[in-house]
């Protein structure tokens, strides 16, 4: 497991996690702004859960307070954890209905781009999908299949949480075309960037998403598109696996000239 500069924040014997007053100066800066920036660009079901989780602006939420609505909503829960932890565990935690968060937000130098994910990634990009069933039995299913796949699977179905959960676009029609990944709605660059017209725009199809290359520390020259938020529901009923393994015979596309970059 690759290593990281940052230290989660370990909760008190109450469960309170202590944070100091810039890292809550540093939350309200983040989510002020991007809630400013998703205006227009983030699917309904997303600021449906905005307004469910309530989340304050001038301090970083306790991991409870969002528990108590996505329990209510779908019967998750959330789980705090190191800035980086392990596939299997990642995939333990999705299986259980318990979404991995880490207890760490980024300094201001990395205000527009961190590669580990931190807890404003974590509650502003994921949480509030989470309050909607089909993205919540997606996350499950995920978790489950990641836990029975083996290493060489495991990096093919990286690529499917990558494609939909981290960057994924709802809307065929480009007028109505919306955000739903949680990687691009916790960067306000990216947020602006994903719905410009500048990169390319491919309708969703399991066997062309898991042979897609990525690199994660860019800005994504692909974003594949699907019809509803429901679609996910679906995509997660059908053989995932089956498809897994229909990829790793097949392999990888060539990668976008722009990852090609160093």
């Amino acid at each position: 497991m690759k290593q990281t500069q940052y230290v989660a924040r370990e909760p008190d014997a109450q469960g309170f996690i202590h944070y100091p007053p810039e890292e809550h100066a540093v939350w309200n800066t983040l989510i002020t702004r991007q809630l400013k920036v998703i205006e227009g660009r983030a699917c309904q079901e997303y600021l449906d859960g905005i307004d469910q989780l309530k989340l304050p602006h001038d301090r970083i939420p306790q991991l409870g307070e969002i528990d108590s609505v996505l329990q209510a909503a779908t019967g998750w829960r959330t789980a705090a954890v190191p800035a980086l932890i392990s596939f299997g565990r990642f995939f333990g935690l999705l299986a259980d209905k318990s979404f991995p968060v880490a207890t760490f937000i980024r300094r201001r130098e990395d205000f527009d781009y961190i590669q580990e994910p931190d807890i404003f990634h974590e509650i502003a990009g994921h949480c509030p999908l989470l309050t909607h069933p089909a993205f919540a039995a997606f996350n499950e299913a995920y978790g489950k299949l990641g836990l029975a796949a083996d290493k060489t699977e495991r990096a093919f179905l990286a690529r499917l949480y990558w494609f939909t959960v981290e960057f994924g676009l709802v809307g065929q029609n480009p007028e109505n075309r919306r955000i739903y990944g949680g990687g691009i709605l916790s960067s306000p660059a990216e947020t602006i960037y994903a719905l410009s017209g500048e990169p390319e725009y491919r309708e969703f199809n399991i066997a062309d998403v898991l042979r897609t290359p990525y690199r994660i520390d860019r800005i994504q020259p692909i974003y594949y598109v699907i019809d509803s938020i429901d679609t996910l529901f679906e995509v997660a009923q059908t053989d995932i696996m089956g498809a897994v393994r229909r990829a790793m015979s097949q392999g990888l596309f060539a990668p976008h000239p722009s990852l090609a970059i160093a």
